[in-house]
């Protein structure tokens, strides 16, 4: 990512945030400095031949920290990225653990590849001898390291990354494992792609259960019925703008993407705009919403909520000021800048910062990881029982009442829960917990004036901990 003129890089705005909630702990200075440091960085350049020449591509894998294993996070394939950004997002991968209570690490990976520019077949030869290099340098394994998609990266890339490592270990019954991401018929878990995205809405479905929380953000009342605009309308977008329109009322009035936005002040049909895009591969010809080349720009329409999916430093301290949300949540890891956080804070913009927010993705990941390393899928053991109780229940009720129980509510009280209601149930719980652990924080400190400074105050105080448990300091 370009640097960002006067302002710091991703991975220095990462650490002064850090460096914020420290000051507020009154943290030791040599225990801050050991949660600070990236534990490990490998970069790996190696040879691919791809149509009838030899390419080089780098690769990196940053691990933050192993007080807890193994160490989880994304890979992307990027043309813009680099060392820095990999070690930022690690750091970012490490704190969201902490805070949703997930007993991982931070790691994070990149190739510095354009993946539009190469077919399915070399994206496979790619991944497979990037894999190798992970492998072989001890950067790959259930028990260590453990990958999962991010920007470019996909469950088809997962999938590809599991039988290499299968294939360099046969004999490792925990093989599928060492990424999670993967297609469900490669050991993937129900609700992991739709998993940030539908952490989104959990994250704003929990805000608005706090009325004092709501009415700092200069708004009132539930979900339904507030503006929104998203920025990005790839997975995490799509998913976050189709649950908060369909579940909860919310009017998507503008959606961002990387080639303009779309305009809609009645709302734009989530729907109806992807099986445009997928049929026509952009949104400039979606005739339901005014097309604006300018997308940048519509970051700044007024809008209850804006949700940044996409990518790092799209709120800076040049466009900070002209931001008209009255709440932002972070959906993309470090959409706003150090510099832009503290003018948003300073107009009382209420910010759901990115270590919570977009956590559903590695929180459903810990749930693939745990299905992948017990071998048995969630419910299994369960779901007929709860139906035989459910449909016991019924009688009981028919007997008691002398009615007879609908059809309809005979099958919602006997259905046993599947994998993918364990899953959102799962998912739902700890993205409410984390939040009122992290609103505890605020409110039992009275220098703690903001969620950003709270969320890495409750994930220090855990990591921190946890150094203490093994003797470290």
């Amino acid at each position: 990512m370009t640097k960002v003129f006067n302002e710091p890089t991703f991975r220095d705005g990462v650490n002064l945030m850090v460096d914020r909630a420290i000051a507020v702990m009154g943290l030791d200075e040599g225990v801050a400095k050991a949660i600070k440091s990236c534990n490990a960085v490998l970069q790996v350049q190696f040879p691919v031949k791809i149509r009838d020449k030899i390419e080089v591509f780098t690769g990196w894998r940053a691990t933050h920290s192993t007080h807890r294993l193994p160490s989880k996070g994304g890979i992307r394939y990027a043309p813009y990225a680099d060392q820095n950004e990999v070690e930022a997002l690690a750091a970012l991968m490490t704190y969201k653990c902490a805070i949703v209570d997930v007993p991982f690490g931070g790691s994070k990976g990149a190739l510095l590849i354009d993946p539009s520019q190469y077919s399915r077949d070399e994206l496979e030869l790619i991944t497979r001898r990037f894999t190798l290099e992970l492998i072989r340098k001890g950067f790959l394994s259930p028990s260590t390291n453990v990958p999962a998609p991010d920007i470019g990266t996909g469950q088809r890339e997962m999938a590809w990354m599991a039988d290499t490592y299968k294939h360099l270990h046969p004999d490792d019954i925990n093989y599928v494992a060492c990424v999670t991401g993967k297609p469900i018929h490669h050991g993937g878990i129900q609700g992991r792609v739709e998993a940030t995205g539908r952490g989104v809405q959990y994250a704003i479905q929990e805000f608005f259960r706090h009325a004092d929380d709501v009415k700092e953000a200069n708004l009132s009342g539930s979900l339904e019925g507030k503006t929104c605009v998203i920025q990005g309308f790839g997975n995490v977008g799509y998913h976050a703008a189709k649950f908060l329109s369909e579940e909860d009322g919310v009017k998507i009035t503008a959606i961002i993407e990387y080639n303009g936005a779309l305009i809609n002040d009645d709302g734009i049909d989530i729907e109806q705009l992807r099986q445009h895009i997928d049929e026509h591969g952009g949104v400039e010809t979606f005739t339901c919403a005014h097309f604006v080349e300018d997308g940048h720009a519509v970051l700044e329409k007024e809008c209850d909520i804006l949700i940044p999916a996409a990518l790092e430093s799209q709120i800076t301290m040049e466009n900070a000021s002209q931001i008209n949300a009255k709440l932002i949540v972070e959906a993309a890891n470090g959409p706003i800048t150090f510099g832009a956080d503290e003018i948003l804070a300073k107009k009382g913009v209420i910010i759901i910062p990115d270590a919570y927010a977009n956590a559903g993705g590695v929180t459903v990941s810990y749930f693939e990881w745990i299905r992948n390393i017990s071998h048995i899928r969630f419910g299994r053991m369960q779901r007929r029982h709860d139906e035989m109780r459910g449909a016991e229940m019924t009688r009981v009720i028919e007997e008691a009442t002398g009615r007879h129980v609908s059809d309809q509510i005979r099958h919602s009280i006997s259905r046993g829960a599947d994998e993918l209601d364990l899953v959102r149930s799962g998912l739902d719980d700890t993205m409410r917990l984390a939040y009122q652990e992290i609103r505890a924080t605020r409110e039992n400190n009275d220098n703690i004036k903001d969620l950003r400074t709270a969320v890495y105050v409750t994930a220090i105080e855990k990591i921190s901990r946890s150094y203490l448990e093994v003797g470290v300091y």
